[in-house]
């Protein structure tokens, strides 16, 4: 990645052992780095266009429609199969075997004996098999609280309750939005060159994209259906505020300690991007005007986020108290502001605050975007030529926090992380009630860089790590991180995974932010509800005007 700045004084990356701390990861908020601005920003720059080729849905809503998205060079198309679900049937569970509505994003237009496949398999998700022209699969189910109100008061003639709208935020969540591969569908190396892929799960965002136009059609098929002539269409700045909501558990914390050099990708491209800003000397009018525009969207925005669970009540307050300002037109106004808010604000308001500064510098940073995908094969391969003594340096600068912890205490390995046989899911159980140690998944590299350092003790310095792998090889996996972190400083969460107090949502909201989401609503220690692309313009709206700074509620007075 370029370490070039703007003219100003060098300011380094901030440092990986302050960075990568649970705590901090678990207050991190979206930004202009992430996924679905960057694809909004894409779509619109680009001029792509968007048309619904096939809406065949029935009076009981059931049937098939095609959105159709058209990139200067190829086309992709959202095929969405709508189903009548009987209630008691709705799950939102992996094992889930029916659903309110099923997709995939076909590479191209689909024909009639495309459609008549899919139809045939994409319903099924797990149990049936897509091709290596489907690029993703997913599924989602209705709001319970929210989808029967839209319906009853459209077909009434009325427009839904704002108030509702805005308490759920969706109308649809999707349970799983699958690719790279899964059940069939094209690996990512089949796409990972064609520049609207570039970025990390650019054909997700796409399909969920794709996916709220759908569901905002349906829902007015379904009460015209009802209403008759009496229906009202559904007023546009009603439909702006309902996105796609989502579940996310245990599922997904593992991602980023599996995918060590991905996610040092994009926790590095977003240090750059701060770096770069903190750099520079004095803000134009101008930019300061842009901040301060985003602070105070901001500000409503933390004012319109709402959580029941008691952590994010104290953070949302932490949150709310922080959002202030200060003087811009002094020397080095944006990193003067960044080091007044490490001394003064919660984790929460700096994160805020480290998104923010990005806003008004995209021709500055938005180009780190083509700078956070990974190709982890050669990266993963052992180099055995290191002595031992460079790998001890390793492990006491890299995880010098795990060598000072007592691994011995129950607190410090009390939980261990496993895959439910019956669920199919990842779960984190408790190591000393629960038969699971014989299953745990290597999910723990605090602990086990600790044991790595043990065994090296005795050993010469100038020994081949190929050697002492011979020996040992139960040791390859850390040991491999440990060279990975060594070139990828932000390859590694720098707190202990199974500790009795460890929050995996801390882990599920850090890879939210990056996809885009805000709102983060966890419903324990372990879940989390989310909305994406609330706020978006639908397809037919977007343009270079309204394509970036959606994330954020207009002002009354904003024009």
């Amino acid at each position: 990645m370029t370490q070039e700045r703007q003219a100003g004084r060098h300011v380094p990356l901030r440092d990986p052992r302050d960075v990568m701390r649970l705590a901090r990861l678990g207050a991190l908020h979206q930004s202009r780095l992430s996924f679905m601005r960057i694809l909004t920003r894409r779509m619109a720059r680009e001029n792509w266009r968007f048309n619904r080729t096939a809406f065949e849905i029935n009076t009981q809503g059931v049937g098939h429609a095609v959105y159709t998205a058209h990139t200067p060079t190829r086309s992709y198309s959202l095929v969405a199969f709508a189903h009548d679900l009987p209630p008691e049937q709705r799950s939102d569970r992996v094992i889930a075997t029916a659903w309110d509505a099923t997709f995939t994003l076909f590479d191209g237009v689909p024909t009639a004996d495309d459609i008549t496949r899919l139809s045939q398999n994409v319903p099924l998700q797990e149990a049936g098999r897509v091709s290596q022209t489907e690029l993703s699969v997913s599924r989602a189910n209705r709001s319970v609280r929210l989808w029967e109100h839209v319906v009853a008061s459209l077909a009434a003639g009325d427009q839904p309750d704002m108030a509702r709208i805005k308490a759920v935020g969706y109308l649809m969540r999707t349970t799983a939005v699958y690719g790279s591969g899964k059940l069939g569908a094209a690996d990512r190396e089949m796409i990972a060159d064609r520049p609207e892929f570039n970025p990390p799960f650019q054909v997700e965002m796409l399909s969920v994209f794709l996916t709220r136009a759908f569901v905002r059609d349906l829902v007015q098929h379904m009460a015209n259906t009802r209403g008759g002539d009496q229906t009202a269409t559904l007023d546009g700045n009603i439909s702006r505020h309902m996105g796609i909501g989502n579940s996310t558990g245990l599922g997904m914390a593992p991602f980023l300690l599996n995918h060590p050099v991905l996610f040092n990708n994009w926790v590095a491209a977003r240090e750059e991007a701060l770096a770069r800003v903190r750099a520079i000397k004095a803000a134009r009018d101008g930019e300061i005007t842009l901040f301060e525009q985003m602070l105070d969207r901001s500000a409503l925005s933390a004012q319109q986020w709402h959580s029941d669970h008691p952590i994010q009540i104290k953070k949302l307050a932490q949150l709310r108290a922080d959002l202030d300002s200060t003087d811009l037109r002094a020397p080095d106004p944006w990193d003067t502001l960044y080091l007044w808010a490490e001394a003064n604000l919660s984790l929460e308001g700096q994160e805020c605050l480290a998104s923010l500064l990005l806003e008004p510098y995209g021709a500055l940073v938005d180009e780190l975007s083509e700078h956070m995908a990974a190709d982890n094969t050669p990266t993963f391969r052992i180099a055995g030529a290191m002595t031992l003594g460079a790998l001890r340096g390793i492990l006491e600068t890299d995880y010098g926090w795990a060598l000072n912890t007592d691994w011995s205490a129950p607190e410090n390995r009390a939980r261990a992380w496993y895959v439910s046989e019956e669920k199919l899911e990842p779960r984190l159980g408790d190591r000393f009630k629960e038969a699971i140690e014989d299953y745990e998944q290597p999910l723990a590299p605090g602990r086990d860089a600790a044991t790595l350092f043990a065994a090296i003790a005795h050993w010469p310095d100038d020994t081949p790590v190929a050697e002492f792998l011979l020996r040992h090889p139960e040791h390859r996996h850390i040991l491999r991180r440990a060279q990975i972190v060594n070139r990828a400083p932000y390859a590694e969460i720098r707190d202990n995974t199974i500790a009795e107090t460890v929050l995996p949502i801390d882990m599920l909201r850090c890879k939210l932010a990056f996809f885009g989401a805000s709102h983060f609503d966890p419903r324990s220690d372990r879940w989390v509800r989310i909305c994406m692309y609330g706020g978006a313009p639908f397809p037919e709206d977007l343009c270079p005007d309204t394509a970036d700074t959606w994330v954020y509620p207009q002002l009354e007075d904003d024009t």
